[in-house]
């Protein structure tokens, strides 16, 4: 067939079809280049996302066009697409790299997961803070919140990872034991995030509304909740450069980054020469307890 190649994951034979689409093109990035780079970066995406409800953004017009949500297995996937029943429809899971790349010749270029797993709801397996800009200048602000959120964390005995969201803005992941409800991790984030405002009020918003933000840094503590979603760690973004969601570690974030330094043409490069940064949260899980953080709120509380 023309515009066809066939490659083989999983012992499974996958047509990819016009591997020649030339998708992000100002980096020379084709079809078949984004599911190469897939395939190599897949088993650090599957730890993250293993066992949690997948969302694939779909860009059916390409990057600078609307996009689509799709959650459910579409009628025309393989049998063998990695799924689960849940609340009465089949959604998918990213459990494989075969999955991963139906997805993507599906037309995916982004790959959301919830913080809890479809096995364990309710129980989230981080506390993450999202740091987001009023615009793409303003990255040195998001890193000045982030290392004194940092110098915060480490305050309370807790361990944490930042992470560019390969969009303009910055992600702080907490691993923790999960055993501890939406409504538990909230209290925490809400008393973080409202000591921040009170120490630089006129640096950050909790404004949730884009319009009423003005020039100030968002700092978000409500994404952390039932069915909303982050990117999977090293998923590619739906930007001109293929920027990727990347692991960082504190030195290097305070020495100066910036998110669009990290693509998918140099992670893979980046991963042997560092390691997977973000195995704290994945391969290396960290379960921290939250007991000692949860109880000085309720004793503080009022």
């Amino acid at each position: 067939m023309v515009g066809v190649e066939e490659v083989v994951v999983d012992g499974k034979r996958i047509a990819i079809t016009h591997p020649d689409l030339m998708i992000w093109e100002s980096q020379g990035i084709s079809k078949l280049d984004y599911i190469h780079y897939l395939v190599r970066v897949s088993g650090y995406m599957i730890q993250h996302a293993r066992d949690r409800l997948l969302m694939l953004w779909l860009y059916p017009h390409g990057i600078a066009g609307k996009r689509i949500e799709k959650r459910s297995v579409p009628a025309s996937a393989p049998e063998w697409v990695s799924r689960v029943y849940y609340k009465n429809k089949e959604r998918i899971l990213l459990n494989d790299t075969a999955t991963l790349v139906w997805a993507a010749n599906y037309g995916a270029l982004e790959f959301h997961v919830p913080f809890d797993r479809y096995d364990k709801t309710d129980f989230p397996m981080e506390m993450v803070f999202d740091l987001d800009p009023p615009d793409d200048a303003s990255f040195n602000r998001v890193t000045e919140v982030a290392l004194k959120l940092k110098e915060l964390l480490h305050s309370l005995g807790l361990l944490s990872v930042p992470r560019t969201s390969g969009s303009s803005g910055l992600q702080v992941y907490v691993p923790i034991e999960p055993v501890y409800t939406f409504e538990q991790t909230r209290k925490i984030t809400a008393f973080i995030a409202d000591y921040f405002r009170e120490q630089m009020p006129e640096q950050i918003t909790l404004e949730r509304f884009v319009s009423k933000r003005g020039s100030k840094l968002y700092f978000d503590y409500l994404q952390l909740w039932r069915g909303r979603t982050m990117p999977v760690v090293y998923s590619p973004r739906a930007k001109p450069h293929a920027t990727v969601a990347t692991p960082l570690t504190w030195p290097e974030l305070a020495e100066g980054i910036q998110p669009s330094d990290y693509t998918m043409l140099n992670i893979a490069g980046r991963i042997s020469e560092k390691g997977d940064l973000f195995q704290p949260l994945t391969a290396n899980k960290q379960n921290q307890s939250l007991h000692e953080i949860l109880a000085f709120i309720e004793r503080n509380k009022g």
